[in-house]
């Protein structure tokens, strides 16, 4: 072809769709080069344009390579302006190849040359011409059962295959590929075979549609007819004298309601909802919703109670039992379970566990059931954030039903189970409403014996429910619901209750589970000790069962493979059994340098040694606080400070260092969020150690809030701070002398173990945890 034959014309690229020869089709122009495009072509007098199909609709400025090689020249049959946009009609004139499209200022331009379909008729064309004809009307039957006059004449009249075709592909809105194919056909039998293929699909997937749309009819049609049956059937039971399926159903309920214990209350509206029942036919949707809520009325414990024994030495060795050591924990259950001994219709009393994970806190509530012979039931709170789990909802939802209380009464069928609401702490809020507040009725005494669920709307009584609730942390509960309830505390467990544990209690459940008698499997005392400090970092001993289970199952296999000689397991056995040490004791430090402290800190596994460095920036201003302290813990340091610097003189410092120095403080380990106020003391102490260039004790470790006029005040977890320091190796430990009280809830090797120190200012903490002070500063007589 030569360059006489090139022609060239705007571009008009468009999006998923292709323009064919013979064919009219609207478009909606919006994108600046195009509408340049639009503009050029109207500016001259045959208003042609090429239209070009995109190959990706996601790019908006596309060049040639972004483009179909073939497509249609057109002509604007119509324009219609709108907001930032063009609403044009274009007519397909010929089919095109391009040459070159190239930008001509701010639209693009094609070079291209006419690329006609050969005109070549055979028996095969006029064969796929009628087929096509035939599937079209079929698949426009199909689709659509009214043909429109026009569709079908032109079905009729055509005479053009190819003009058929290219009319067919518009009206059916084939696939952009499959379009772009059409129209690139070489041949005129090309293009009616694609159609011809495209028809037979499109036939297939209507017809398919059409049957399963008239299955559906007949569905419905059947289950009108069995409709028209079971009323035929029932007026045929009623002249024959027989009771239909409904009637039957109804006969039963109401025969239960007769045999059932109910409260007057509850009875008369069981009665009333299954009189309405059974004015209902089967087929209604309150039927089923009235059955259910009747099923739900007639198991519920309304009147009935377990035989409830209190006997206090059986529930003081069953306690003894299960559990090894806490000791005042056990005190005041036994405390309670007397007082419903002596006057079996008080209000059974509503306790809260609190203390960090594994110390026995849910299986304290199985021992209490236990020893009152009474069904146990738990209830996990633990991320609930809908108040409707608790209460239920109303029967007016699809799917209603109970709220967990009264389904967990349910479970246990009688009034007064041992009902444990676990995890309390970990309740969620939102847009559904508060469980925590739903709670504040459950859980008071006062309220509880007329509980209304929202579906049964009928007042249940709680007041007999021994109610038991488990958490980690009071941090996150709710003032008015912790009011409800008395605290009972778990501490955390010291080394060697957690020997004795595992000695009693998780060794020989181990054995057990792995088919192993106490003398095939020996762990001896250094071992468990081993386990303990090394592999595991609890105030529990969950972590601590799963490493004597790991241990166990090793044996175990070791007998599976034949072994038949008893195994001890040796502390040297353990890296090989258990993998490397997790954890490097806790050792306290050799030699303190000036500026660092020994402190104690709480936390939800128990006890923790913290050491407090300060140091001293030449030149620099201002306090810097380091380690993820908390704002309390902040303050605590810039109180330290200032006590410190108000006693300069008293304390032997040389003021200038204040005034010529800044001070950074920092708490290891930096990663670990740390706040409170039991550091104050120990930052005292750090900072006078340092101004005074006077190292602290290394033996020594101590806990206390302090005041800006030196008094230290007292604090919390004295149990678990102690035995942190203990495990450390650290045998003497300063305490706030209001907290000499809460010593008798150590067990008495540590009491004796240890020293102590009691302060009742910062001169009482300098006195013991400074050595070097010259003679007389700081002067105090030890208290042990």
């Amino acid at each position: 072809m030569n360059s006489e034959n090139i022609q060239s014309l705007p571009l008009l690229p468009v999006k998923n769709t292709v323009l064919f020869p013979s064919v009219m089709l609207p478009f909606k122009v919006g994108r600046q080069a195009s509408l340049a495009a639009v503009e050029a072509v109207l500016a001259g007098e045959e208003k042609e344009i090429v239209v070009l199909a995109q190959r990706d609709a996601s790019i908006e400025e596309p060049r040639q390579g972004d483009l179909y090689p073939i497509g249609t020249k057109g002509v604007i049959k119509r324009l219609v302006r709108s907001e930032g946009a063009v609403d044009i009609v274009v007519l397909g004139t010929e089919r095109v190849a391009v040459e070159l499209v190239e930008h001509a200022g701010p639209y693009l331009r094609v070079s291209f040359r006419n690329y006609p379909v050969p005109d070549e008729a055979n028996p095969e064309e006029e064969a796929l011409h009628r087929e096509i004809i035939e599937l079209a009307s079929k698949a426009l039957s199909l689709a659509q059962p009214q043909v429109p006059a026009e569709l079908a004449r032109m079905l009729a009249t055509a005479e053009s295959p190819l003009r058929l075709v290219y009319g067919l592909a518009s009206l059916f809105g084939m696939e952009l590929e499959k379009e772009q194919a059409l129209l690139e056909a070489a041949t005129r039998a090309d293009a009616l075979r694609l159609m011809h293929a495209y028809l037979t699909h499109e036939v297939q997937v209507l017809e398919l549609r059409s049957k399963i749309a008239s299955q559906a009819q007949s569905e419905m049609s059947k289950e009108q007819r069995e409709y028209i049956l079971r009323q035929q059937l029932r007026a045929i039971q009623e002249e024959l004298g027989q009771k239909n399926p409904e009637q039957a159903e109804a006969g039963q309920l109401r025969e239960r309601l007769e045999k059932a214990n109910l409260p007057e209350d509850v009875r008369k509206e069981a009665e009333r909802e299954l009189s309405r029942m059974e004015r209902l036919p089967a087929g209604a949707p309150d039927y089923h919703v009235i059955r259910t809520y009747l099923d739900y009325v007639l198991e519920l414990p309304w009147l009935v109670s377990s035989d409830s024994v209190v006997d206090i030495p059986t529930a003081r060795q069953v306690l003894d039992e299960d559990h090894y050591g806490l000791k005042e924990v056990k005190e005041r259950i036994l405390e309670h379970l007397g007082v419903l001994k002596l006057n079996p219709k008080a209000k059974a009393p509503i306790l809260c566990f609190v203390g960090p994970p594994g110390v026995g806190k849910t299986s304290l509530g199985q021992s209490i059931a236990r020893s009152l012979s009474r069904k146990f039931e738990r209830m996990s709170l633990g991320g609930m954030h809908d108040e409707a789990e608790l209460r239920g909802h109303r029967r007016t939802y699809i799917g209603a039903m109970p709220g967990r209380l009264l389904q967990a009464i349910r479970r246990a069928a009688v009034n007064n189970p041992v009902l444990m609401l676990d995890e309390v702490d970990k309740l969620g809020r939102d847009f559904r409403g508060d469980p925590a507040a739903a709670l504040l009725e459950v859980l008071d005494p006062e309220q509880n014996k007329t509980f209304r669920d929202n579906y049964l709307d009928l007042p249940f009584d709680l007041s007999k429910v021994f109610f038991l609730t488990t958490a980690n942390t009071l941090d996150t509960i709710p003032r008015p619901l912790l009011d409800r309830m008395e605290i009972l505390r778990l501490p955390g467990y010291s080394e060697e209750e957690k020997i004795e544990i595992a000695r009693r209690y998780q060794v020989p459940r181990q054995l057990a589970e792995a088919g192993l008698t106490p003398e095939q499997c020996v762990l001896p005392d250094e071992t468990l000790r081993r386990v303990i400090s090394r592999y595991t970092r609890e105030a529990g001993v969950r972590q601590l069962e799963r490493s004597i289970g790991t241990l166990v199952r090793k044996v175990a296999l070791r007998f599976a493979e034949g072994k038949t000689e008893p195994v001890t397991v040796e502390v040297k056995d353990l890296p090989d059994m258990l993998g490397p040490e997790r954890h490097s004791p806790e050792q306290a430090r050799n030699k303190l340098p000036a500026g660092v402290a020994t402190g104690l800190a709480w936390t939800e596994a128990g006890g923790d040694v913290l050491y407090i460095e300060a140091t001293l920036l030449p030149g620099g201003r201002d306090l810097t606080i380091t380690g993820q302290l908390g704002e309390v813990m902040q303050e605590s340091a810039r109180a330290a400070q200032s006590y410190v610097w108000s006693h300069a003189d008293e304390l032997g410092i040389d003021r200038t260092l204040f005034r010529r120095n800044g001070v950074h403080v920092h708490v290891p380990a930096g990663a670990v969020p740390k706040d409170g106020p039991s550091a104050g003391i120990t930052m005292a102490a750090a900072l006078a150690s340092l101004y005074s260039r006077r190292p602290a004790r290394a033996d020594l470790a101590m806990t206390g809030e302090i005041t800006l006029t030196g008094l230290v005040l007292p604090v919390g977890g004295i149990k678990e701070k102690v035995l942190a320091a203990r495990r450390a190796g650290l045998k003497r430990v300063i305490l706030p002398k209001e907290n000499q009280k809460d010593l008798r809830d150590l067990p008495d090797q540590v009491r004796n173990e240890m020293e102590f120190i009691f302060a009742e200012t910062i001169e009482d903490v300098l006195a013991a945890a400074l050595p070097e002070a010259a003679e007389g500063q700081f002067a105090l007589p030890k208290a042990s």
